[in-house]
């Protein structure tokens, strides 16, 4: 396949830091070194440092709005990002956003007349329900989103379960899997950074030890676990949990572990941000629990997976997707008690645990370098289709809106061209008057110092022939006074 020249556009990327923007950092990394070029486009962070990359970053001016949503709200239309975004000649866009990034590649589309891919990632339903609480704004809100979606040319999304999400919430075209990778080698770190790294928690050798990797919010089904946990303590089984992550519930989840009385067996570690440290909890555990209905991949399932750490998940939900119950991971209800009974037997079978991991190691792992290739694979079959003309015509009202949008914004550069191009020859003139100006002044200069020189000279000369008539007459004087007197 030929090298490809690709746009990702997020709205969320380093410093900000999320699923979503490990994938959009993965993907512009690998295919800058494995597959040709990327480059990426996002809302405007003031602590940004994208020179780190080995890839262009384009920033479009952003709105801080993290105490309300965690995020900097962009604000894509900007005719000057456009104009240096037409210069790229990229063969393809891919949006991993359905609101703000789908709607400036859509526009972006107008201007260079490429294929737009779109990744779901979230279940966006959720979300909006987080958000607005009006059902009838809701339905709106998913509507509007919908409508974004569908107006792109492809649509991939992470998992089974987030394709059906998806239709959920109204979408009615096509769709196809595309998942993402883990940022994690296939295997375990080094025993002595395990140790280094979990040995100043309460962690004897002989008892089995349960992780939870993420942001700690209660819809990832972290009530369920605590629950579950009280439930073993009140039957007599020694365990010990470990929560590593932040999040906006993490206060009152920390708060909760207390009530049941669960603070001297459960342990609470701020975000880890080194990988290899993160790998480490990995290999020190026994079980992951990841009860989690949200997530529509569950890359953590898989991160563990890559360090030989079985998973004890939801049967039905996203993250137990390709998961065979007891070959490569465990299922459960979504309830406590069913939790608690599946960890209550598992307690007593390390080994099974440990055979178990293993096999999910095997099967479940998937790394970016693969998940990319896959991708890169896709976007060759899109642009294929694409240049035979497969995609429909995009004529929808909201089309209209953003070519007309593009189309201002063209000629906004159009005319910014112009008026620089009127600046840049006054600026010229301007430097020709300061240049002629200056060598009037120099040669006046010049010319003074000249005369100057010349009436100085003539001065002396003067002063000269004036001191030697003084002479003469004092010399006569003198002769005179020694004849006569």
């Amino acid at each position: 396949m030929d090298k490809l020249n690709v746009c990702l556009i997020n709205d969320s990327f380093p410093p900000a830091i999320d699923g979503v923007a490990n994938a959009v950092t993965n993907y512009a990394q690998i295919i800058t070194r494995e597959h040709g070029r990327a480059a990426v486009v996002t809302p405007y962070y003031p602590e940004a440092d994208d020179s780190v990359y080995a890839f262009p970053v384009y920033r479009y001016p952003s709105l801080d709005m993290t105490k309300l949503v965690g995020y900097r709200a962009g604000m894509p239309f900007s005719p000057e990002l456009m104009q240096k975004l037409k210069e790229q000649d990229f063969d393809l866009i891919h949006s991993h956003c359905p609101i703000t990034s789908t709607l400036l590649s859509r526009a972006l589309r107008e201007q260079i007349r490429v294929p737009l891919v779109f990744t779901y990632h979230t279940k966006f339903d959720i979300d909006i329900a987080n958000v607005v609480r009006s059902k009838l704004l809701q339905e709106e809100a998913a509507r509007l989103l919908v409508a974004n979606i569908a107006a792109c040319d492809e649509v991939w999304t992470v998992s089974r379960g987030a394709g059906e999400n998806l239709e959920k919430l109204g979408y009615r075209g096509d769709w196809s899997v595309m998942p993402n990778g883990v940022d994690f080698p296939r295997g375990r770190v080094d025993e002595a950074l395990v140790g280094q790294t979990t040995g100043g928690y309460d962690l004897p050798a002989d008892v089995p030890v349960f992780l939870f990797v993420g942001r700690m919010m209660w819809y990832k089904g972290i009530r369920i676990i605590l629950d579950a946990l009280k439930a073993l303590r009140e039957g007599g089984q020694d365990f010990r949990m470990v929560f590593v992550g932040g999040g906006g519930d993490r206060d009152e989840i920390v708060e909760t572990s207390e009530k049941l009385g669960l603070s001297d067996r459960v342990f609470f570690v701020p975000p880890i941000h080194d990988r290899e440290l993160i790998r480490a909890w990995y290999c020190r555990a026994d079980l992951f629990l990841f009860p989690s209905t949200f997530d529509t991949n569950g890359l953590v399932v898989r991160e563990a997976a890559a360090c030989a750490l079985p998973s004890v998940l939801v049967r039905g939900s996203c993250a137990a997707e390709d998961v065979t119950d007891g070959v490569n991971g465990f299922l459960i209800e979504e309830n406590a008690a069913s939790m608690a009974a599946m960890l209550r037997e598992l307690c007593g079978q390390r080994q099974t645990m440990r055979n178990v991991g293993e096999h999910a190691q095997r099967e479940l792992y998937i790394s970016w370098e693969e998940a990319v290739a896959n991708a890169c694979e896709g976007y060759g079959r899109v642009l294929e289709r694409y240049r035979s003309g497969g995609y429909p015509e995009h004529d929808r009202f909201s089309d209209d809106m953003l070519r007309a949008t593009a189309q201002a914004m063209d000629s906004y550069n159009r005319a910014h061209e112009r008026q620089q191009a009127v600046r840049r020859e006054l600026e010229a003139e301007r430097r020709r008057v300061r240049e002629g100006l200056q060598s009037g002044r120099n040669e006046l200069l010049r010319g003074l110092k000249d005369g100057r020189e010349e009436l100085l000279s003539s001065l002396k000369d003067s002063r000269d022939e004036l001191l030697e008539n003084s002479r003469r007459v004092l010399d006569t004087l003198e002769d005179y006074y020694d004849r006569f007197l």
